[in-house]
């Protein structure tokens, strides 16, 4: 039997992403509470992340475009290396009704991304120049797609999503095409977002999920479904959940869950959902600077059509803070 996770898994870090490797480690990233860096940690089981050792392989800069606001980091494997993705702002100003976030790609040839030369490659350019964030990637019968939320100041809201082909890790090779924008009542409470995107293929069908809603009790998620044999790069081909797929869940103390990603369990017989949630809804100081956003993960369930069940958040298992202190 699979052993049970622990929520969290991690503590104090909002939009975690995991990626299991053929080493056999599980690696975590996410949003450090300050915004100044990014970590990264590894463990070969999903409950060990929790006390794992953590090394931050990147500072923001002093002044300029990656100075301020470092969000949302991924870690992927592409064509042999590594690949962080992340967002960063110059400034903590709100401009358009957003922040000034643009994409940025590091690179690290290193067998082991907790060592080596991480490479700044620069900002990962789109054809609009707004508000941008949350790039994830991956790879679908030999072609590596791109998929993120961006701002179209021609459409009311905050985010969209879009997708497009990769020429390299760091370089679109196709226009971007807008799968989604807000438009349903769950995902415009607060702001207007879908953002978060994260890609899981399966039984023939290619998901994304995605988040929608301002940061708090209302941030919940949704989901865009594919066939896998067709255009990811036709709007038409995608079909858009009207329901929100997983949100809070007072009876078991979690709301606001999301941002998430997946990675799979120990034996690799289950899909796991990575995301992060709090465990209270009255929030001391700055919301945007308030770190108890926890990560967490659970077993997907699948129904008789090959779609996803994720349920209800589960509660807690393992101390949480509720202090607006970070944790070091």
């Amino acid at each position: 039997m699979a052993e049970e996770i622990l929520n969290p898994i991690v503590l104090q870090r909002a939009d975690p992403f995991v990626y299991k490797h053929t080493d056999g480690y599980y690696y975590f990233t996410g949003s450090y509470p300050l915004y100044d860096r990014i970590v990264l940690r590894r463990a070969k089981k999903l409950n060990d992340l929790h006390d794992a050792e953590e090394v931050a392989i990147w500072w923001k800069h002093d002044s300029g475009p990656l100075s301020e606001l470092i969000w949302a980091p991924e870690i992927h494997r592409v064509d042999g290396k590594w690949y962080i993705y992340f967002a960063a702002a110059p400034d903590t100003n709100i401009d358009d009704n957003t922040f000034n976030h643009r994409m940025y790609v590091l690179e690290n040839a290193s067998d082991n991304p907790m060592e080596g030369t991480w490479v700044e490659k620069g900002e990962f350019k789109t054809e609009m120049s707004t508000f941008s964030l949350d790039a994830t990637t991956f790879n679908h019968k030999g072609v590596q797609y791109y998929v993120w939320a961006q701002q179209d100041l021609e459409i009311k809201g905050h985010s969209n999503l879009y997708i497009a082909k990769m020429k390299n890790p760091w370089s679109l090779a196709s226009k971007p095409v807008m799968l989604t924008k807000p438009e349903l009542s769950w995902e415009i409470k607060g702001f207007w977002v879908n953002e978060g995107p994260a890609v899981l293929v399966k039984n023939g069908k290619v998901f994304i999920t995605y988040s929608g809603s301002a940061t708090g009790v209302d941030y919940c998620m949704g989901l865009l479904t594919a066939d896998a044999e067709s255009d990811l790069l036709n709007p038409d081909s995608w079909t858009k959940s009207q329901e929100p797929v997983f949100q809070s869940c007072p009876e078991n103390g979690q709301y606001g869950p999301g941002h998430n990603s997946f990675t799979e369990s120990e034996d690799g017989n289950d899909t796991i959902l990575i995301y992060h949630a709090r465990n209270y809804t009255e929030l001391v100081g700055d919301p945007l600077y308030e770190p108890n956003r926890q990560a967490r993960a659970q077993k997907i369930e699948w129904d008789d059509q090959g779609n996803p069940v994720f349920g209800k958040p589960v509660p807690d298992k393992r101390w949480t803070p509720k202090t607006p202190e970070v944790l070091k």
